[in-house]
C-alpha cells in the first residue's frame, strides 16, 4: 500500500499539471470502489476550478470551487497525467479531463481506492475528523507521545502505526524508525522516556523526508503520477531484510509479527 511519502510524491507530481485548471469533462467507467463513488460527481465537478491540491494522511484533497474531493489510492490505485491519445486499460475506473487537454486517470485494480465528494465541511468527514497529527506539524513531539502513552500498554511499533496517534507511518517507515531510533519494536510504550520518544520523533522525521525526496519506496503497486517507480527501497536497514546481516553490528536481523504484521529488527541495535 502507497503510504505517506508515495502520496506525497503524488501529490507534487500532479500539482504543476492540473492545479488552477477547470474541469472540462468527468468520465467514471466504475462506481463501485471501496466506497461508491457518488452518481452525480459528474454534474457537481463539471466546470469547477481547481484551486490546490493538499494531503492530509494518505488522502489527496482536491479543492474546488464548491468544495473539496477526496481521493485514496487504497491498496493499488495510481494516478496519472495522460492525454486523450493514451489507451484506456481494464482497471482505468475514472478520468478528470481539464483544460489544456490534461487528464488525471484513476487506475485501480484491486478498487481499495475511493474517490469521495466531502464538499465545504471536507474537515469534518468522517474519514478525516479523528486523524492525528501530520508527523511534520509542531504538535507531533516526544511530548506529546509521551502523554498519550501514559494510558496505552501497547508495543511501541502499534503505538506509532496508528491514525490517531500520527498519520503516514506505515509498516515500513514505522520499522526504520525504530531501527534508527535504536528502540526495540516490542517494547511497551510506558516503558520509553520522554527523551527516547524525540528521537524517535527526529528518526521518523528523517526517514519521512528521505523518502519524499527519494520519490517513496518501490513497492510493485506503486507508480508515481508520472508513471515512474520509487526508488527508497534501495537504502532500507531493515524492512525486507530478515535473515539478513545488520548493516551497523553484522548480527542477523530478527522478524516478528507484531499485531499482525511483520516486522524486522536488529536485537542487539535495538533494545
Amino acid at each position: 500500500m502507497p503510504e505517506l511519502p508515495e502520496v506525497e510524491t503524488v501529490l507534487q507530481g500532479l500539482k504543476p499539471h492540473i492545479e488552477g485548471k477547470t474541469i472540462s469533462k468527468v468520465t467514471i467507467r466504475r462506481y463501485d470502489l471501496r466506497w461508491p463513488i457518488f452518481k452525480n460527481i459528474s454534474q457537481k465537478l463539471m466546470g469547477q476550478k481547481l484551486h490546490k491540491i493538499t494531503r492530509r494522511a494518505k488522502y489527496l484533497i482536491l479543492h474546488f470551487d464548491q468544495g473539496a474531493a477526496l481521493l485514496h489510492l487504497g491498496m493499488s490505485g495510481q494516478v496519472r497525467i495522460v492525454n486523450k491519445t493514451q489507451p484506456i486499460n481494464k482497471h482505468d475506473h475514472f478520468d478528470l479531463e481539464f483544460d489544456a487537454n490534461k487528464i488525471l486517470r484513476f487506475t485501480d485494480p484491486r478498487r481499495f481506492g475511493a474517490f469521495l465528494w466531502a464538499g465545504i465541511h471536507y474537515k469534518d468527514h468522517p474519514l478525516l475528523i479523528s486523524l492525528g497529527p501530520e508527523p511534520f506539524d509542531k504538535k507531533f513531539s516526544g511530548e506529546y507521545l509521551w502523554h498519550l502513552a501514559q494510558s496505552r500498554s501497547v508495543s511501541i511499533k502499534s503505538f506509532i502505526m496508528d491514525n490517531k496517534i500520527v498519520v503516514g507511518i506505515g509498516n515500513i517507515y514505522a520499522a526504520e524508525s525504530l531501527f534508527l531510533s535504536k528502540i526495540n519494536p516490542k517494547l511497551s510504550v510506558r516503558k520509553l522516556t520522554q527523551d527516547r520518544f524525540s528521537s524517535l520523533v527526529i528518526a521518523i522525521r528523517f526517514i519521512l523526508r528521505k523518502a519524499i525526496k527519494r520519490g517513496g519506496t518501490t513497492l510493485k503497486d506503486f507508480i508515481n503520477s508520472e508513471g515512474n517507480p520509487g526508488y527508497f527501497s534501495q537504502h532500507l536497514n531493515v524492512y525486507g531484510r530478515a535473515g539478513l546481516s545488520c548493516y551497523q553490528c553484522s548480527h542477523i536481523l530478527q522478524m516478528i509479527h507484531i499485531g499482525q504484521r511483520s516486522t524486522v529488527y536488529c536485537e542487539k541495535c535495538q533494545i
